[in-house]
């Protein structure tokens, strides 16, 4: 069953933020996963919720997304993506 890591993100130096971004999408790929919306514009229809850059990607499995979160090749970019931003990470099993 598909699974969904959603990344609510708020960028505080871009520079190094796009370094990660090269670095991150063949590692994801490379667990299955693929960007279905990174960044664009989005809307909050109801509720306080105030994202700032929404990214999300689908995986194969619940198991295969937290192997790539928690998987010792995504460690450092972790760190890199922590270093420039702040924000939130979820994941969702899909139906």
């Amino acid at each position: 069953m598909s699974a969904y890591l959603i990344y609510d993100v708020d960028i505080h130096d871009p520079a190094p933020y796009g370094k990660f971004m090269e670095q991150v999408k063949p590692l994801v790929e490379s667990f299955g996963g693929r960007y279905l919306a990174r960044g664009g514009q989005h809307e909050v229809l109801e509720g306080n919720w105030e994202p700032t850059r929404l990214v999300l990607f689908e995986f194969p499995d619940m198991d295969t997304a937290r192997k790539l979160f928690t998987s010792d090749e995504y460690a450092p970019l972790k760190t890199l993506r922590q270093s420039c931003s702040t924000g939130n990470v979820v994941i969702v099993e899909g139906v």
